[in-house]
């Protein structure tokens, strides 16, 4: 019984903990300096131009809502990869970043596409995110086989989460953010380069 009650209590208190992002303590500590034993990147943001850009990446996996994703299915568009967790302090911190920028391409846009990778959650949690945060574009559920983490192994160091990766138009990364990405003008003007590239 005292199992059960004291499962019960975790459960909730991680539901207040996602409860929102208005009052989310986990960000604001880690906004505020006090991570807890949080190592995330510095936001450091590296740009590669055509000449040193590696090999297309080709990526899939089941998504979120029970669905799935391909990379080929859009091929030619640019495309930001974002790696994330649900207990991830700057992942909380850059989530209405990144829906501010996906929602300003237009979801859906014909051009640019959103993706996220989910590294460490199982479905119920990463969907709780995605609501508490309202993030619309979808993620792959990546913790059961680490199939795309592997295919950008080169790009994301593997402690390096949040990262954020910014494909052209041929799947390459052009563009990687290591840590919290901290502007959506960085984000905006990382995409719109690729989008003027020939």
């Amino acid at each position: 019984m005292k199992k059960l009650v004291a499962a019960a209590a975790l459960a909730a208190a991680s539901i207040v903990v996602l409860a929102g992002c208005s009052s989310d303590p986990l960000a604001e500590q880690y906004r505020e300096g006090s991570g807890k034993n949080y190592i995330a990147g510095d936001g450091t943001i590296s740009e590669f131009d055509e000449a040193s850009r590696g090999e297309p990446v080709s990526f899939s996996g089941p998504t979120v809502d029970g669905g799935g994703f391909d990379s080929a299915d859009i091929a030619g568009d640019v495309t930001v990869v974002n790696f994330w967790y649900a207990g991830c302090a700057p992942c909380r911190a850059e989530a209405p970043i990144l829906q501010e920028v996906y929602e300003g391409y237009g979801s859906g846009a014909d051009e640019v596409s959103f993706v996220g990778v989910n590294v460490r959650d199982q479905a119920g949690t990463a969907s709780s995110f995605e609501r508490d945060y309202g993030v619309h574009y979808p993620s792959i559920l990546d913790v059961d086989s680490g199939d795309a983490q592997l295919a950008f192994a080169g790009d994301v160091p593997p402690a390096a989460v949040p990262t954020t990766l910014v494909l052209d138009r041929e799947g390459r990364v052009a563009a990687r953010v290591l840590g919290e990405l901290q502007d959506a003008s960085i984000l905006r003007g990382l995409v719109d380069k690729l989008l003027e590239e020939q």
